[in-house]
């Protein structure tokens, strides 16, 4: 894998990337585009500090100082987008219209551009232009009142579930889909890329079986929510705890035997009635031995099994370690590429904290007139 070469090696080699400075989401699609060969150019105030290096998130672009409330900076900005193919904005809906850089503005100039919008609510309805984070549109989406303990109250899952899986990946694959057709067509488009809509779209499956009359309201109380005895965490002898998901009767099986269970426990997998008498069954067992020796028993087998290791520990976890997940660039600690290409490997190109460049080094770059 070619982790640090900073000639935009990757599959996405020749990409023009205009990204408007923010937090959140779009900043972490621009990463992973970045990660994949785009060439990505920020956009930010002049009067914002350097970034840290250590926030890794901003890596692999440059960044363009600009004040775009004068005439002189937006200009340069729109001769930026003029030879982009995508562009990257997390404003509340009219921002950048106001700034005279929206769609219309800007698809007048280049019809080709992909124009990506990152938004909580989205750009239309009646929450459009409220204030929200993670947090508030998961729980609006309804994914926010299926995570935590039965009786208990919710559960925030970081800001995995909206910002970035809601957020971020659908942002990358529209911008990717619509650069497929812009490069078919001529024909851009604007990218409406929802926090709610997504978190919308990756619960599908959880939809799917609620129609199908396969989920039960209470929240840990299904197979895939901590109420299986098969799908959870366990603690152990030393306060540790175990994750397990042997949801196959046979992997079920391979778990009660490695756990030195009776034989006729494999039989009652799924009968919800035996649910309590499995889970203490299965909690004593664990609380027996600690966490290295069930990894030494159980890793590697087909029961479906992981330590919960803390981020620290899973970075120094042989099987991470051999995939090169982590890589050092200029002393800093990074997240590998992902995903891994076999014939364009993604790279991380620059430091977060490099400094601002001009807009007429990158049209130099970008060898345009």
């Amino acid at each position: 894998m070619n982790n640090t070469n900073p000639s935009h090696s990757g599959p996405l080699s020749g990409v023009r990337v205009v990204e408007f400075a923010g937090l959140g989401p779009a900043p972490f699609a621009c990463m992973l585009l970045a990660d994949m060969g785009a060439d990505v150019v920020r956009i930010a105030r002049p009067d914002v500090p350097p970034i840290d290096p250590h926030d890794i998130v901003n890596r692999g672009r440059r960044t363009i100082a600009l004040d775009l409330k004068a005439a002189n900076d937006t200009m340069q900005a729109l001769e930026l987008i003029r030879h982009a193919d995508l562009l990257v904005e997390g404003f509340r809906p009219g921002v950048m219209e106001r700034l005279g850089l929206g769609p219309a503005t800007t698809h007048a100039l280049n019809p080709r551009l992909v124009y990506g919008r990152m938004t909580g609510w989205g750009q239309e309805g009646p929450l459009a232009h409220a204030a929200g984070h993670d947090i508030n549109y998961i729980a609006l989406a309804g994914a926010l009142s299926l995570i935590g303990a039965p009786g208990g109250a919710p559960v925030p899952p970081l800001n995995l579930v909206g910002d970035y899986g809601g957020g971020s990946l659908y942002l990358v694959m529209g911008l990717l889909a619509g650069l497929l057709h812009a490069r078919a067509s001529g024909q851009g488009q604007v990218v409406d890329a929802a926090i709610c809509d997504g978190v919308l779209s990756l619960l599908s499956n959880n939809h799917s079986h609620r129609m199908q009359g396969r989920l039960r309201d209470p929240r840990g109380s299904n197979m895939l929510d901590g109420g299986a005895p098969y799908y959870t965490t366990y603690e152990t002898a030393d306060g540790r705890y175990v994750a397990i998901g042997p949801i196959e009767p046979r992997f079920f099986r391979e778990l009660c035997h490695k756990l030195e269970l009776p034989d006729s426990f494999a039989t009652l997998q799924n009968d919800q009635s035996r649910w309590p008498e499995l889970q203490a069954a299965i909690s004593g067992a664990f609380r027996r031995h600690s966490l290295a020796h069930w990894c030494e028993r159980l890793e590697g087998t087909d029961v479906c099994f992981a330590p919960v290791l803390t981020p620290p520990e899973a970075a120094l976890h042989p099987h991470i370690v051999a995939r090169q997940s982590f890589v050092h660039v200029d002393g800093i600690e990074h997240t590998a590429p992902a995903p891994r290409f076999s014939a364009t490997p993604g790279c991380i190109g620059r430091s977060p904290s490099a400094a601002p460049v001009s807009t007429q080094q990158v049209l130099r770059d970008w060898q345009v007139a």
